[in-house]
């Protein structure tokens, strides 16, 4: 039988329960730089490949030269072919509010290589995406949808916004990002926080909606 090696070790990770950042301690390495070989964006080593392996328990391994991994049927008897077929799309970073501010203000508004956060999404979204840790309580409802401080939010600068998307905007006089609700009445625009202690901000023509919140992480503990 034949797989991605990615695929696989990904598999056995969600099987062993290794977190990313468990594989990156046991390695000597950063959290994104495992991020970037399991999905793809960069290419480890064959020794690296090894020792990921080996870690999540994969042995006697064939690696060919496509890439894939030839191993016999019994080797991981317990995982079906439905179980090792990738559980997210992608992973994208976690830019600050500054650099999300200066996204479309560059050609490449930040490098990648800096970045030491990246999160995984099962949403299917466009390659130009990023996650956006929210900064203060404006996000934070007693009701209905709430977003507290330090969620992550997942931005598709792709996707189109509409009225009440949750979108992440820069006003044209400051550098900062802001992460709002869009509302759209009567021929207004308001960027609204869904804490009602803030009063919604008019924007005309005085902001830029950089893209829209598809998804969202919060960390419980």
């Amino acid at each position: 039988m034949k797989m991605n090696w990615n695929d696989l070790v990904k598999a056995k990770m969600k099987e062993v329960g290794i977190t990313q950042n468990l594989l990156a301690e046991k390695m000597g390495r950063s959290q994104s730089a495992i991020a970037h070989w399991l999905n793809k964006n960069r290419e480890p080593s064959i020794e690296d490949i090894a020792e990921m392996m080996s870690i999540v328990g994969l042995e006697t391994m064939t690696l060919t030269s496509d890439g894939m991994i030839d191993y016999p049927d019994d080797v991981i008897a317990n995982v079906t072919t439905l179980d090792i077929q990738p559980t997210y799309q992608n992973s994208f970073p976690v830019l600050s509010a500054v650099q999300a501010g200066q996204w479309t203000e560059a050609c490449e508004p930040y490098t990648l290589d800096e970045i030491d956060e990246w999160y995984e999404t099962t949403v299917r979204t466009s390659p130009r995406s990023f996650w956006l840790r929210v900064q203060g309580d404006s996000m934070t409802s007693p009701f209905g949808v709430s977003l507290p401080e330090g969620t992550l939010v997942l931005v598709d600068t792709e996707r189109e916004h509409e009225n009440k998307s949750l979108v992440v905007a820069k006003l044209t006089d400051v550098n900062e990002a802001t992460f709002k609700q869009y509302i759209s009445d009567s021929g207004q625009q308001y960027l609204k926080p869904l804490n009602p202690n803030y009063p919604m901000m008019p924007i005309n023509g005085n902001c830029r909606v950089i893209g829209v919140a598809v998804d969202a992480k919060l960390k419980l503990i």
